[in-house]
């Protein structure tokens, strides 16, 4: 089966297919209201979520399908000690089709391994957000007309902010995209995203700590908070939380045609005031991310033929970085990839895509 851990597992002209699908979607729901019918899909949020997950659910419903869902971590076999993979495995025997949030970096691809059902990934600690970045693409679409020639500003929490993670490996496959990266030091983007995707397709960008000095430039502002449950230091936390909030003043030099993008939750990062200014598209990106959501179940519950190019992996000594699923997950193999980084080998984990030392 097929399954979404990353938004590069989707090319470019499935991109586009999704994005044609989620407007055709959007124009003749009547349509899509039945083409799920006898399907159920699965929810299964270790940490908590409003969008993301009632996104899903609404997005099955809308297509006639059902769902069945898991009350929280707590209140099921995860409490007692039952890892990922039985997780995974147990609940395809009753979905068709299982969304999972995972606090640990790898968790997706743990349960898509072990799962006989498509599995999309639905967040996984800090690693990735694949189904955000579709909805940040039909945002951007619709509100741009298109994807290519655009100067991208990212601001705010980029080393942890695993939609950043998703939206700059689905932008540096359009032409002329630019980043400028706008965040404190201490949170400034990983070094597996700036070598594995910016320095390797050369994609122009710069890294940046003034917002107001970037405005006058972007066509897109992606605005991000400054996440607490990322943190194992509360002091830097409270230190680094409010390093940037967009205020209307903030925009007077901004285009007329600027597009601002948020994944929400918004705490302080976005004045309120904001809201009323006719280039804030965050809630439309809400209403984008159902309908992409939508396209995607559709396009993986049709792909039962599907076989995914294998990976060439190495075994190797345990991952030092203690977000990663490997860190967790009951006799989970250490399994990494090697690549050519800057004129050197360099392997990372498999899962969560740490650099191993």
């Amino acid at each position: 089966m097929r399954s979404l851990i990353d938004v590069t597992d989707l090319s470019v002209s499935e991109l586009d297919e999704l994005c044609n699908t989620a407007m055709d979607i959007a124009e003749n729901p009547d349509k899509y209201s039945r083409v799920c019918s006898g399907k159920k899909l699965a929810t299964l949020f270790f940490e908590p979520s409003t969008r993301t997950r009632m996104s899903f659910e609404a997005a099955m419903y809308e297509l006639g399908g059902n769902v069945i869902t898991m009350a929280g971590a707590e209140a099921s076999s995860v409490s007692k000690g039952e890892s990922v993979h039985d997780t995974a495995k147990v609940v395809s025997c009753y979905a068709d089709i299982i969304a999972i949030r995972h606090p640990k970096e790898g968790a997706a691809l743990v349960a898509a391994n072990a799962a006989s059902v498509p599995v999309i990934n639905a967040g996984d600690g800090g690693h990735c957000h694949p189904t955000q970045t579709l909805a940040d693409l039909l945002t951007i679409k619709r509100e741009k007309g298109g994807f290519e020639g655009l100067t991208i500003g990212l601001c705010g929490d980029l080393k942890y902010g695993r939609t950043v993670h998703s939206l700059i490996n689905a932008m540096s496959r359009y032409e002329g995209t630019k980043f400028v990266l706008i965040s404190p030091d201490e949170l400034r983007i990983p070094d597996y995203v700036r070598k594995n995707v910016l320095d390797e397709l050369n994609i122009p960008y710069e890294e940046v700590r003034d917002l107001e000095a970037a405005m006058p430039r972007l066509d897109v502002l992606y605005m991000t908070r400054v996440q607490r449950e990322r943190f194992t230091d509360l002091d830097e936390y409270e230190r680094l939380k409010d390093s940037y909030i967009l205020t209307v003043d903030k925009l007077k030099t901004a285009k007329s045609d600027l597009a601002i993008l948020h994944p929400l939750p918004r705490v302080n990062e976005i004045s309120v005031k904001v809201d009323d200014d006719p280039r804030a598209c965050y809630f439309k990106q809400a209403m984008n991310g159902k309908l992409m959501r939508m396209a995607l179940i559709l396009k993986l519950l049709r792909s039962e033929n599907y076989a995914d190019e294998p990976r060439v992996t190495l075994p190797g000594p345990a991952c030092r970085n203690r977000a990663c699923i490997t860190g967790v997950e009951q006799e989970l193999d250490f399994l990494y990839t090697e690549r050519e980084e800057g004129g050197k080998r360099v392997r990372r984990c498999l899962y969560c895509e740490a650099e191993a030392i």
